[in-house]
């Protein structure tokens, strides 16, 4: 499985933003896939998951209410709708996949930066 995140950039505090992430390769295999964010000097932390098939999200409190995963399976897509945002979201993004067998992947990550 390939990961391939896009969208991230530079945006003032309140405005918005959408993530994609593009997974390529045996993505059958994929069981849940996820958004993670890392900012200098902290620990890798979880955003949002979601399950295939269910469709079933959860969300970092942080961002609960301010952001939306969603993940189109026919595409092979996975999308974080960012609104609301603050300097505090001011990291990398990741996107994650893990398979059935539990091996996960990730991508390289975006860029996404909030000025206030």
């Amino acid at each position: 499985v390939r990961l391939v995140e896009s969208g991230g950039g530079l945006v003032q505090a309140g405005g918005s933003l959408r993530l994609s992430c593009a997974a390529s390769g045996s993505t059958f295999s994929i069981n849940r896939m996820g958004w993670y964010r890392q900012s200098p000097g902290k620990q890798r932390e979880l955003v949002a998951t979601i399950i295939s098939g269910a469709g079933s999200a959860n969300y970092a409190d942080s961002v609960k209410g301010r952001f939306t995963v969603s993940r189109d399976n026919a595409r092979n897509t996975m999308s974080l709708q960012m609104n609301s945002l603050k300097p505090d979201d001011t990291a990398m993004y990741y996107c994650n996949a893990v398979q059935l067998n539990g091996i996960p992947t990730w991508g390289q990550g975006t860029q996404v930066t909030v000025s206030s």
